[in-house]
């Protein structure tokens, strides 16, 4: 019994003990003094895997507008930005079910007719694309023509209690809970950062972001302040020598690199000190760039069908694929070995395996209702890739085994 005893108080002192307290037009993330706080789930590192096979397509419905999609970092929800309907949606990861509607309030505004390239009547409340931060506490909304970006807190609304004032605009939101009576609705505070903003970027610290602001062809850099409202203000503008789109944050390196969508060349940024270091220079429309943790940078060639593989040291351009037309979003699996490719006017998604020289074609699967956002989910067994098709407001799951 002594013996027992003794393991049992061994086991308790080594292992201790814790606790977790309209029309649709086209488009062009010791128990004494200690606080204890409850922390976000974690998404789990998935087990190495080498191969992926597809086994099946699901098809759940948004609206018709949906722009892009966006997983929270334990993959549990999805947020897809609806722009034509002026919404952001919340779905269940493993129920596939619409759990929240965040609704704004429209007000009249200028947009943007990409087919006539000339402005046009609209509304300011339009979302584009979405960055979370500060463990997925606030998510950071691009709202296509209101010149600026929101933050939604998406679970502690108290947070979200922006008054306006002559010097802050805000935002009315109301959040929908689909079959039940039950609504929300508060403010969130409108960052100005510059017209028609796209992609937001982020530092792996929730210290900063990036904002590429299309029509006034520059990008916004905001220092984040999740305890003093409006949670962030624009401390630099970078200025682009065209239409930048594509963000990447290399946090390792202190280097930030904007797609000049409307030109041929990446921005290298300075994170330092948040100002233009250098033009690489690349082929023509590069739309959206991700990067890997080997200092690999990929990009999507909207208007020449291709994506490229550049290693950021030389600025080379190491290898490129052929795609199906106009590829825009590029997504990249959690273990950087696949990436996946939204190609609009096509109506295709194509797979790639990211060998040492070269893409090789995994898969193209057929997407109608023009893809064009796109996020991934994983666990063990399995890959997820979510799709949103702009026209037909459609969600496409592509799920594949992993071996």
């Amino acid at each position: 019994m002594q013996a027992l005893l003794s393991f049992i108080t061994l086991f308790f002192l080594a292992t201790g003990c814790q606790s977790s307290g309209s029309t649709v037009q086209a488009d062009n993330d010791s128990l004494v003094n200690i606080e204890v706080k409850d922390t976000l789930p974690v998404a789990p590192i998935p087990r190495p895997y080498s191969t992926i096979e597809y086994e099946k397509k699901e098809l759940i419905t948004a609206a018709g507008g949906t722009k892009s999609v966006l997983f929270n970092s334990s993959g549990t929800k999805l947020y897809a930005m609806n722009l034509e309907g002026m919404s952001v949606y919340e779905f269940d990861q493993a129920s596939r079910k619409l759990t929240r509607e965040f609704k704004f309030t429209p007000t009249r505004g200028m947009g943007w007719d990409y087919n006539k390239s000339r402005p046009i009547a609209s509304f300011q409340e339009k979302p584009v694309e979405a960055c979370f931060s500060h463990d997925d506490m606030i998510l950071w909304v691009s709202l296509h023509n209101a010149d600026g970006i929101v933050p939604i807190w998406v679970n502690d609304f108290s947070k979200n209690n922006a008054v306006t004032t002559a010097e802050q605009k805000t935002k009315p939101v109301t959040v929908i809970y689909p079959g039940a009576a039950k609504k929300d609705s508060f403010r969130v505070p409108l960052i100005e950062t510059g017209k028609t903003p796209k992609v937001i970027s982020r530092t792996a610290d929730s210290k900063y972001l990036l904002v590429s602001n299309w029509h006034s062809r520059n990008t916004s850099v905001l220092e984040m302040d999740e305890n003093t409202m409006p949670y962030g203000k624009v401390i630099s503008t970078i200025p682009t020598s065209a239409i930048p789109r594509g963000i990447a944050v290399d946090d390792k390196n202190k280097k930030s690199y904007i797609a000049i969508m409307g030109g041929a060349s990446l921005n290298v940024v300075d994170n330092n000190t948040w100002k233009s270091e250098s033009i690489m220079n690349v082929w023509s429309s590069p739309r959206h760039v991700v990067m890997d943790t080997s200092g690999h940078l990929f990009v999507s060639y909207n208007s020449l069908g291709t994506i490229a593989c550049i290693d950021v040291a030389t600025g080379k351009q190491l290898f490129s694929a052929k795609t199906h037309s106009q590829p825009r979003t590029i997504v990249l699996s959690k273990n950087h070995k696949f990436i996946f490719v939204t190609c609009y006017t096509s109506d295709y998604v194509d797979v790639y395996k990211i060998n040492e020289d070269n893409f090789e074609k995994v898969a193209s699967l057929p997407c109608g209702g023009h893809p064009v956002g796109a996020d991934i989910y994983e666990n063990d067994d399995k890959l997820e890739a979510w799709v949103c098709s702009y026209s037909s407001g459609s969600i496409s799951i592509y799920t594949f085994k992993k071996k």
